[in-house]
């Protein structure tokens, strides 16, 4: 491995010399900076990332704690696409990025949570997406003194970028209710997050707005993505003696679940019944019909938090925790009737 002292050598001139002209110190003339530039260069000198951490506090590497607990990992086109987003503005400002694996081990480090890990690997910041915001590790992260961004949840005190739940179900309902639709089924995950929290308040708080019942039985359970559970959630509501004309479906993935269950029951979309998606993934737009969904903006979603969490590492003291919200468009398809 070259060493400064061989770059030094190489140059006739001294260590400390090379030091300043490599680290970007104006008290060296720009002829033999240069000098020593070409010299790294052509001699293949890499610098110490350990001793640039000691030197500038800076390890130019960001944590990303993501865990989807569907299981889907990042074939989850969502969070796909916004940590492609994420690492490209990341990458763009010298940044490396690296998942935080809780079960690290390293001679006598043994395994870490994720606040340890985030110390040993000298992370500059740290982006949490799709976690449980609950578990008692992500709050002992969130509460350390790390520069630290969320994606759809808020710590107080923090940064964070969400999408805003509450709008796009509110544009779907109504979207749906102006097409003439008043039997509005909505299948759900129950999980506790924030995010479904919002979008199942929302989807009640707008039907009660219009005037709409929503029968308890109209609102099965169906995790995000687990297309066998949609299928079985909406065998229900097609056997139901006063079914409804309309189905929301907890992500557009989901959809496919329900629509193999329509096709089984020899109905047609929007023919027979209509259907609704979120997300706005590649998958529903070469669906016949087309599906109607909400478009959420998951590249400026992750350029946003990739953007905010630079900021945190950089100007510390100009930048204020704020939760930005970011609004999806709604997207009109062909899976909806007009009655």
């Amino acid at each position: 491995m070259v060493s400064m002292k061989d770059i030094a050598r190489e140059c006739g001139v001294s260590v400390a010399a090379v030091s300043k002209a490599l680290s970007g110190q104006p008290d060296i003339s720009e002829a033999t900076r240069e000098k020593i530039r070409k010299a790294a260069e052509s001699m293949g000198y890499q610098p110490n990332s350990a001793a640039k951490v000691l030197r500038t506090h800076r390890s130019n590497n960001i944590g990303v704690l993501f865990f989807d607990e569907a299981g889907n990992g990042l074939t989850n086109e969502f969070f796909a696409l916004l940590l492609d987003r994420f690492k490209a503005v990341a990458d763009a400002k010298g940044y490396d990025i690296t998942f935080i694996n809780r079960g690290l081990s390293s001679g006598s480090v043994g395994n870490m949570n994720y606040l340890a890990h985030a110390r040993y690997r000298a992370f500059d910041g740290v982006l949490i997406a799709c976690m449980d915001f609950h578990n008692a590790e992500v709050i002992e992260l969130a509460k350390s003194d790390i520069p630290l961004v969320t994606i759809d949840y808020s710590f107080e005190d923090r940064m964070s970028v969400v999408s805003d739940n509450v709008s796009g179900i509110r544009e779907l309902v109504q979207y749906c209710a102006k097409m003439g639709h008043k039997k509005i089924a909505y299948i759900h995950d129950n999980n506790e997050s924030a995010v479904t929290r919002d979008r199942v308040k929302s989807f009640l708080d707008t039907m009660e707005s219009l005037g709409l019942e929503v029968p308890e039985e109209y609102m099965p359970v169906a995790e995000y993505r687990r297309t066998e559970n949609s299928r079985k959630a909406t065998e229900k509501l097609l056997k139901l003696k006063d079914r409804p004309t309309c189905i929301l479906y907890p992500d557009d993935f989901s959809t496919l679940g329900g629509i193999a269950a329509i096709r089984a029951a020899g109905l047609e979309i929007p023919g027979d019944i209509s259907i609704v998606g979120y997300d706005g993934i590649r998958v529903g737009r070469h669906l016949t019909p087309t599906l109607t969904t909400l478009r959420q903006p998951t590249e400026q979603i992750g350029e946003t938090a990739a953007q905010k969490l630079i900021s945190l590492i950089e100007n510390p003291s100009e930048t204020r925790p704020e939760t930005v919200v970011v609004k999806g468009r709604l997207y009109e398809g062909g899976s909806v009737a007009k009655l």
